[in-house]
């Protein structure tokens, strides 16, 4: 048994930048992995502005902007219907007119043309709209593995652990200090415990948050690289075809990340580790869309495919979770696990980093005395203030992300609900992009 001061658990995104926040004020930490290495595998992940500027805090944003390129627009295609909407992600267009086609066109083409006929088009289409922007900003898609890579090069050397697999917490009684017990047999004490180890997240378990949930719907996810240059234009298309919902991102000249979004299959999940499975079942899931697709998926990068049921934790839960006890918290997908529909899961993971650090350091944590024992009570006071001040922002984004995720998978009567909330509580249906979580 020996102690550290600061354990955060898991080396993601999340558990790195929070590494990374930490240090540079000032605030030393180790990073537990379960992994015997870095796990820098897998496809990419979209950064919008919001997340950008956490980046920028962080001082890797300038890093990582050479390894991609901006996107241009958004575009949503129907490939049943022909329909089709571009979204400027580098101007500001408004639409205000009560009558306002284009907002409904807004509204058909941001939901992935979720309705497009009968009684749920009928009423939509008699809605009053005061919409929407979309805002100016940066938005560009990176691969993981430059992501992971920067944020841990940016570390001292020995700040990550690996083949350290948490099995549970618990408190000392008598100093009531966290215990953290790995599976081969280990133990540290701990004065703080920082859970970043994704949707199943054991730290959560210990908060005795809920269990998350899964969407009815799961997502393949890969990279396909075209040696001579790719012919697509900079931006984030989403073409829907048959209910099956296909988004593709250029990364750079070459590189290019792709999702399929189909209704979840019940099959044994060991099938899902094989990458030839994957490839087979997205080239049968595209037989119907244009040849381009089915080229895509057949020549993806093998060791970039996944297969993921798609998680979520509700947001009423939100609300009401208690994400701290003592001194121990949780960030990132261990708090706030979300569907992709926004694209914001990374983005907000990096804004909970800059946000705990800054919240750490002015309480004085960056300059306590070891051992002593104001550091519990101003430990949890930090910890009280970031969750206050994360709060609102993770229930909009995972509710935001939760209602349209709901629409591709509810019944024509509940897609009106559905839509009804997100005009209501979301008009401008990209704000989320436009917040700032401030200086670190």
């Amino acid at each position: 048994m020996y102690d550290e001061e600061v354990v955060i658990i898991g080396a993601g995104i999340s558990g790195l930048a929070t590494a990374l926040a930490l240090h540079k004020k000032g605030i030393k930490s180790v990073v537990m992995e379960r992994s015997k290495s870095l796990r820098n595998d897998g496809s990419a992940i979209g950064i919008r502005p919001n997340g950008w500027r956490a980046l920028d805090q962080l001082g890797v944003a300038d890093i990582l902007r050479p390894t991609s390129i901006p996107l241009q627009r958004e575009r949503v295609v129907s490939l049943d219907g022909g329909k089709q909407q571009d979204i400027s992600l580098v101007q500001r267009v408004i639409h205000n007119n009560c009558s306002a086609p284009r907002g409904r066109d807004f509204v058909f083409g941001r939901l992935g043309f979720a309705i497009q006929k009968g009684v749920a088009a009928q009423l939509v289409a008699r809605l009053p709209f005061v919409l929407m922007y979309h805002c100016i900003g940066e938005t560009r898609c990176l691969l993981r593995k430059d992501v992971i890579d920067t944020l841990y090069a940016a570390l001292p050397p020995t700040t990550v652990k690996f083949s350290c697999e948490l099995e549970s917490i618990e408190l000392d009684p008598l100093t009531t200090k966290p215990v953290l017990r790995f599976i081969d047999g280990s133990t540290i004490t701990t004065k703080v415990v920082i859970g970043c180890d994704g949707g199943k997240s054991i730290v959560a378990n210990f908060l005795k948050l809920k269990p998350t949930k899964m969407f009815t719907a799961s997502t393949i996810r890969g990279l396909t690289n075209y040696p001579h240059g790719h012919p697509f234009d900079l931006e984030f298309t989403k073409f829907k075809k048959d209910g099956i919902l296909v988004g593709r991102i250029p990364i750079d000249n070459n590189m290019v990340y792709w999702f399929c979004s189909q209704a979840s299959i019940s099959k044994d999940e060991e099938i899902w580790k094989n990458p030839e499975v994957i490839r087979q079942h997205t080239i049968e899931l595209l037989s119907n869309y244009p040849q381009e697709f089915q080229e895509m998926a057949q020549n993806a990068d093998m060791n970039s495919l996944s297969f993921t049921h798609l998680r979520y934790r509700h947001p009423w839960e939100l609300l009401t979770g208690t994400f701290f006890r003592g001194t121990v918290t949780v960030v990132g997908d261990a708090m706030h696990v979300m569907g992709p529909f926004l694209g914001q899961g990374g983005s907000a993971a990096l804004e909970d980093a800059v946000v705990l650090a800054r919240n750490m350091a002015q309480l004085g944590l960056n300059h306590a005395e070891s051992g002593s024992k104001v550091i519990v009570h101003r430990v949890g006071k930090a910890f009280d203030q970031f969750v206050r001040q994360r709060r609102t922002r993770v229930v909009r984004l995972t509710l935001q992300a939760y209602l349209i995720g709901m629409l591709a998978t509810s019944s024509r009567l509940k897609k009106i609900i559905w839509i009804m909330l997100l005009i209501l509580l979301f008009p401008n249906q990209n704000s989320h992009v436009d917040y700032d979580c401030g200086d670190l």
